[in-house]
């Protein structure tokens, strides 16, 4: 009688058989598929590529490796500012990029600006 509610068999009903909420003993395993990247950067490694950020920012740099959540390295990276007077260039050297960050992303060769074809001119 004195052990009721104090001891008695500690654990049996609480701790690490299967039926307890941790244990993983009668619960179905389910496999979740691999998770595969949107873009494959894989063909732009060690090419010149150009990004943009959210905010503006654009830089150009040579990709040296990226990750699922498309965090990038960049070497000889020079950030493109633009300015009243034109465009000028600041060198930054290698970086890592922050994927959410990332707006566009697109191989330097083969690039050039177009003019924008829903400026409505005189508004």
């Amino acid at each position: 009688m004195a052990d009721r509610g104090r001891g008695g068999a500690r654990g049996a009903a609480r701790g690490g058989g299967p039926s307890s909420r941790g244990g993983k003993g009668a619960q179905p395993t389910l496999d979740k598929p691999k998770r595969e990247a949107i873009l494959d950067l894989t063909k732009y490694v060690n090419e010149r590529i150009r990004v943009k950020f959210t905010g503006g920012r654009e830089v150009t740099g040579v990709l040296k490796g990226f990750d699922q959540l498309l965090n990038l390295v960049l070497d000889e990276v020079e950030e493109i500012l633009q300015t009243e007077s034109g465009q000028k260039t600041r060198s930054l050297g290698l970086v890592v990029l922050r994927g959410p960050t990332i707006t566009l992303l697109s191989p330097v060769d083969g690039w050039e600006e177009i003019a924008n074809p829903f400026l409505q001119e005189g508004a």
